[in-house]
């Protein structure tokens, strides 16, 4: 893996991109050129401009919903050119392009949406080429103005504008959410100025979002790959450019249901017996729970994992296990991963019919050998295995059928989990690919390829969980942050995990409620973290040891019970924010940038935000119940007490364990549904009981 952080690049080694000339086409809607560098074809659309330098050698991992829609949606153009410069223009867009170095210029009805950079050097004209092919692979710098926040690049756990940050859109076993590694990436970042910018590739990008060491004042994109597809994205909002971005990408759709429901989890219920008893006290103390997950190690044996069966030892009936549970109104989760043990004779099997990766220096099956010492004593230790090469017809046909008898046993929901593991430069896929290219692009096909077999074979609706994502992982909902330290500094930068990941045209997220690893059995902060995600699109507790609510003693589950029928009664509401975001594109927990566009003193409060349109969650995020929030202008009401309280203001209040601080738009109406354990008792669809108003 690169590290720009330690050796950044020899701006002044590097030479800017020109145009030599214009090469004349046919083509009424695209511009196409010669430049130093090889071809660039440069085309406006209704979304704004795309600019593709070089050739492209990737194959076509569906990024894009319809590439051939994107190049069909190209406007009609009229060209003026003269030696120094190429003017390009549509309806509403203009771009205009300088020859030697290559810089442009995109303006919207005549106002500036975005230019190359204007950071001039003492001794050159520019201090980071404006574009320009590298060593490492195709270089731009975007201008920013001072003091311009930029929103987006997935999932990240510090602060949700990106400025003075190197980014790195890199998928990574993360290992927890404390430093710039993530689980979920992608190269699309917007500013509310009415910018966005998405680069259309599988390859690693490293974002210099005004990194200081770079130019406070530019925002340097570094591609590593031999093409660059570079989209600018105009819009008046936020919200506008996600809904561009998403109508590129794809709109996730709507959930089922149940889904919406609170998810049981831990790492992980031992055999039956512990799995059929913890589900008998959820219904016996009236927990409201919809499902119930059989994680890792608790269905397979991890020896010979993964293979689609049942470790015989645990589970020798696993009919009558799943048949006990349904009886109890769960819906059932299981856990996967795409890779299989060299134990087990399926490696054999597919390694003979090429399904698996391949090790270029051997013409064999890789072998991924797994990193114990990340884990320590937290997991057993894992054999080594063969990774499921998806880019194969055949193989992603198998794997997607091989679900078949689970969701026939009575399974409504995967797990998937991992899809970060294809690193290594000497991996070779059936497309011709190697690891390089292929390691974002994995976890797009791994998630299609389980959400198809869930869309095929479920009958309860398509709904998985994964953790490894990309552009256009939005389409195979939902998505969850994993492995938080439990503490405080976990709960913190979970949140800003979830809506750094809504930011990004990703609506649907999940934590791990009270931490994954290194639990301490901390009462209130499992109560507040709890509290937190019932504000979210999917709420699951899960981590290393118990994560029900009686575990943590009678307060505890006092309070977290509380919250959880307050999840149920808030379905109608929630389920209207869930088919919002299939239309839209926007987050069911939206950043204060995002959803106050109008209020840029809101943007700095980064640890609150709006759930859907008409909800204020400010979560305690520290013990002690001390919650300071910013209400913007206007007045809202406490909810559900209906208290009133003053916008344009910081409200500093002490929120007792069982309370929640949680306000709601003035005169606006809450739907709320009645008191239910689980979504089965609503027979399908939410019911209205009551319309909160505050008044």
């Amino acid at each position: 893996m690169k590290d720009f952080t330690s050796k950044p690049p020899a701006w002044n080694d590097i030479t800017p991109l020109a145009i030599l000339h214009h090469r004349q086409t046919d083509d009424e809607t695209s511009c196409c050129f010669e430049t130093s560098e090889g071809p660039l074809h440069v085309s406006l659309h209704a979304f704004g401009a795309r600019l593709r330098f070089g050739d492209r050698e990737f194959g076509d991992y569906g990024m894009l919903v319809d590439e051939r829609d994107v190049e069909a949606s190209a406007s009609p153009l009229t060209v003026t050119q003269d030696r120094e410069r190429t003017v390009l223009r549509s309806e509403r867009h203009e771009l205009t392009i300088e020859h030697r170095p290559f810089a442009f210029e995109l303006r919207k009805d005549q106002k500036l949406v975005q230019r190359t950079s204007t950071d001039g050097h003492f001794v050159r004209k520019h201090r980071l080429p404006p574009i320009a092919r590298t060593e490492e692979g195709w270089f731009a710098a975007l201008d920013l103005r001072s003091g311009e926040p930029v929103y987006g690049l997935g999932e990240k756990w510090g602060r949700l504008d990106r400025r003075g940050q190197l980014i790195r859109s890199y998928n990574s076993d993360a290992l927890g959410v404390n430093a710039e590694l993530s689980y979920k990436n992608t190269p699309f970042a917007w500013s509310p100025s009415g910018w966005g910018v998405f680069i259309h590739t599988p390859a690693a990008v490293t974002h210099g979002v005004g990194y200081a060491p770079w130019s406070q004042r530019s925002y340097g994109l570094l591609v590593e790959d031999s093409h660059m597809d570079l989209m600018l994205l105009s819009g008046d909002t936020g919200a506008a450019i996600i809904d561009i971005y998403t109508q590129l990408t794809g709109k996730a759709p709507t959930p089922p249901l149940w889904s919406l429901g609170v998810i049981l989890s831990k790492a992980y219920y031992r055999d039956a017996a512990e799995l059929l008893e913890t589900a008998r006290v959820v219904r016996e103390r009236r927990m409201p729970c919809d499902v119930i997950t059989l994680d890792g190690r608790a269905w397979q044996d991890t020896d010979t994992r993964f293979a689609f069966e049942w470790d015989a030892s645990r589970y020798p009936e696993p009919a009558e296990v799943i048949s006990e549970l349904k009886a109890a109104d769960f819906k059932v989760c299981v856990w996967e991963y795409p890779l299989v043990s060299v134990k087990n004779p399926l490696f054999q099997t597919m390694a003979d019919k090429g399904w698996l990766l391949r090790d270029r220096r051997t013409n064999e099956s890789y072998r991924y050998t797994w990193d114990m010492s990340c884990f320590g004593d937290v997991l057993t230790p894992l054999p080594d295995s063969g990774v499921v090469d998806f880019t194969h017809p055949k193989a992603y046909a198998f794997w997607r059928d091989s679900h078949k008898p689970l969701f026939e046993l009575g399974i409504d929901m995967i797990k998937a989990d991992f899809g970060e593991q294809v690193e290594d430069e000497n991996i070779l896929a059936y497309n011709g690919d190697g690891g390089a290219r292929l390691h974002n692009a994995y976890s797009l096909l791994y998630n299609r390829c389980v959400y198809e077999a869930a869309e095929t074979f479920c009958t309860s609706g398509p709904f998985l969980f994964s953790r490894s994502s990309w552009t256009g992982c939005q389409r195979y909902p939902a998505q969850w942050g994993g492995d938080p330290q439990a503490d405080w500094g976990g709960l913190a930068a979970s949140l800003r995990g979830a809506q750094s990941w809504g930011l990004s045209g990703a609506p649907f997220y999940a934590t791990d409620v009270g931490g994954f690893y290194g639990d301490t059995r901390d009462a209130e902060l499992y109560v507040r973290w709890a509290q937190t995600a019932v504000f979210s699109a999917h709420i699951r507790l899960h981590g290393i040891g118990a994560r029900e609510p009686w575990s943590y003693g009678a307060e505890a589950e006092a309070a977290v019970t509380k919250a959880l029928q307050l999840r149920y009664r808030l379905l109608p509401y929630l389920e209207r924010t869930v088919e919002s975001a299939n239309r839209t594109g926007l987050p069911v927990q939206r950043a204060m940038a995002l959803a106050f566009p109008e209020d840029r003193a809101s943007w700095a409060f980064e640890d609150q935000y709006m759930f859907g349109d008409d909800i204020l969650v400010a979560p305690c995020l520290e013990p002690g119940g001390v919650v300071d929030v910013y209400l913007p202008a206007g007045e809202w009401r406490r909810f559900p007490t209906g208290v009133k309280l003053s916008g344009g203001r910081v409200h500093s209040l002490k929120v007792p364990l069982d309370e929640i601080a949680v306000f709601a738009r003035p005169g606006i109406s809450i739907p709320l549904g009645p008191a239910v354990e689980h979504t089965g008792e609503l027979g399908g669809s939410t019911k209205i009981e009551e319309n909160w108003v505050g008044a």
